[in-house]
């Protein structure tokens, strides 16, 4: 029984395949929160200039 640690070799790449597997996932899930707070920011600033604007015109 020389060569064989406490995992297996095919279990220690299925552990290896589910780590990379949710750390991708992990990664996408970031990406995709910090594109809807940038959106949202760029949301709320437009809604800023658009009211900032709308208040110095001329009212008749």
């Amino acid at each position: 029984m020389g060569g064989r640690g406490v995992i297996g070799d095919k279990w220690s790449m299925r552990i290896l395949w589910a780590c990379a597997l949710g750390s991708v996932i992990s990664f996408y899930m970031v990406a995709v929160e910090r594109q809807t707070q940038n959106r949202d920011r760029m949301l709320a600033e437009s809604l800023n200039s658009t009211e900032s604007g709308v208040g110095s015109g001329e009212e008749v």
